[in-house]
């Protein structure tokens, strides 16, 4: 019960960060991944990174860069390819944001030993693993009635 409590918070805060920054919730996560990795992506590796198909990857990345927050520019190496990246200076906006959170998110850290924070990685690593896993199942089933 108490990690059904914890997702659904978690998501709903999501939706509320979003809300606050104008954004689509898959929007304010693919910005947090972008930023998170070194280099521009392509929209492929975007929607194996979030999930996505390439279609809605597509539309993600439309949605980013008409706000302003990604531009495409060629790939050097494969002319055929397209590259995402973040525009440091519009996603400013949204790390203000996360870094004003973020204070109470280290506050609720800090109560915690190097041991407490050593499981709770490991956890996190792990439920990012089979959240993957558990995405890729899901969209190889056909959609219940």
């Amino acid at each position: 019960m108490e990690s059904r409590r914890y997702l659904a918070a978690y998501v709903l805060f999501n939706q509320a960060l979003a809300d606050h920054l104008g954004l689509h919730p898959t929007d304010v996560q693919c910005l947090s991944l972008l930023t998170a990795r070194p280099g521009p992506l392509t929209v492929r590796q975007i929607a194996d990174m979030t999930g996505l198909t390439t279609g809605s990857a597509t539309r993600l990345v439309d949605r980013l860069e008409r706000d302003g927050y990604v531009v495409r520019t060629p790939d050097r190496q494969d002319r055929r390819r397209v590259l995402v990246a973040p525009v440091a200076e519009r996603v400013a906006r949204v790390t203000a944001v996360w870094d004003d959170l973020g204070r109470s998110w280290q506050a609720l850290l800090d109560g915690h030993t190097e041991d407490e924070l050593e499981v709770i990685t490991r956890h996190m690593r792990q439920a990012h693993d089979l959240s993957h896993t558990q995405m890729r199942h899901l969209r190889s089933k056909p959609k219940p009635d």
